[in-house]
């Protein structure tokens, strides 16, 4: 028999991970030591009262192994709200402008599922975190690419949009601190000409902040939330994955325009049953416990992010020290650059067992670069660095 998938999956190219999946177990069948920097992939371990919690719901509380709410059950939600109005001072109704999603990346790929018909219009970065691409494709959009590259200091320039795309437009995504560029949000009179444009073209912004919490430097990340007029034209998505070491969880939420939320809630509730209780549980004390662990995760990353680009500067590999997120966001070096992101990746693991990502897999302006994933024991860099120098040699 044959099987004929749908034109959305034929038209959907390989997932990147399974790329760099397969390359590793090459490398492994050969015997090579891998270092694995592509994957953001949190080594570090949840913090223990956090695991606690979810112990203790799971043994001796048999009422959280049945069906959960779908929409977040109430305390999760509480705890949300509490936590937006500690760290950003943005209010948030628990009833109405809160929703709990398994993990960010389901809730942005649902969230065009729930307001795009085939062919219309969404715009995104490019390069861009994948789903916010392979959403819009796999709900039958069209994605509209707002490049964003050093040049214009990754932010997209919106008055380079077509007035016909705009016009078309249904949604926006947006990702600050950014994946994969790792750009930060310095000034928030970007965001007011984000709600500008949104209102006059009467377009969705989906902020993905996913990364608000892992900053440096007394770089503090703000909320799209945070700006006037912002929840009447958006929403902005969280996950517990980065923030708390909880990425196998699959536990996140979104937050913002109570009517967004209403109809991707609606749509959910006719694919899934929401977040396994006890984890719900759990999260809710990730929010409303002490952020100690959180300044101590940040500081770990801080000093992986040092050390690798003090070793690559002693082989002329330069790179910009990022403000946020667990990555690096390297240039290819010259003499591979006509190779392209993903040939320089395979080569680079095929040669020395190092694993990074293609900024190809991130939308065509990634091609010159790699993103380097800051998730590994910081030892694991030292070796890193001696294979590169021989390697670049």
């Amino acid at each position: 028999m044959i099987f004929t998938p749908s034109k959305k999956i034929q038209n959907l190219p390989r997932y990147i991970f399974t790329i760099i999946n397969d390359l590793k177990k090459e490398a492994y069948e050969k015997k090579l030591d891998v270092i694995d920097l592509g994957m953001g992939n949190p080594d570090l371990p949840t913090p223990s009262h956090i695991v606690n919690r979810l112990c203790d719901s799971v043994v001796y509380h048999p009422n959280t192994h049945r069906y959960p709410q779908a929409k977040g059950m109430p305390k999760f939600r509480e705890a949300i709200s509490k936590w937006y109005k500690k760290r950003f001072d943005v209010s948030l109704d628990p009833e109405t402008e809160v929703l709990a999603l398994i993990g960010s990346k389901e809730g942005l790929a649902h969230l065009c599922m729930s307001f795009l018909d085939p062919l219309d219009y969404a715009l995104t970065t490019n390069p861009a975190y994948p789903v916010h691409l392979n959403g819009i494709y796999l709900a039958g959009g069209i994605p509209y690419s707002m490049p964003i590259t050093e040049k214009n200091d990754y932010l997209p320039e919106l008055d380079k949009i077509p007035e016909e795309v705009a016009r078309k437009a249904k949604i926006m995504f947006l990702n600050y601190p950014n994946n994969p560029t790792t750009a930060v949000i310095k000034d928030k009179n970007f965001f007011k000409e984000v709600i500008k444009f949104a209102k006059k073209y009467e377009i969705i912004i989906c902020h993905d902040n996913a990364y608000s919490e892992i900053s440096f430097d007394g770089y503090v990340a703000p909320s799209f939330l945070e700006v006037e007029g912002a929840k009447d034209v958006g929403v902005e998505f969280h996950s517990l994955s980065k923030t708390y070491n909880m990425a196998g969880w699959r536990i996140g939420f979104v937050v913002g325009n109570s009517d967004i939320l209403k109809y991707l809630e609606k749509f959910k509730s006719y694919l899934d049953y929401g977040v396994f209780t006890a984890i719900q549980l759990a999260g809710a004390v990730a929010l409303t416990s002490s952020q100690k662990y959180v300044e101590e995760n940040c500081k770990q990353y801080a000093h992986r992010r040092d050390k690798f680009i003090k070793y690559l500067e002693k082989i002329n590999w330069h790179i910009k020290k990022p403000l946020a997120t667990m990555y690096l966001w390297a240039k290819i070096p010259e003499k591979f650059i006509s190779l392209g992101s993903l040939e320089f990746t395979k080569k680079l693991i095929k040669e020395t067992g190092i694993v990074m990502t293609p900024g190809i897999s991130f939308g065509e302006y990634g091609d010159e670069y790699v993103r380097i994933s800051l998730c590994t024991h910081i030892n694991r860099f030292y070796d890193a660095y001696l294979r590169l120098k021989k390697f670049l040699k």
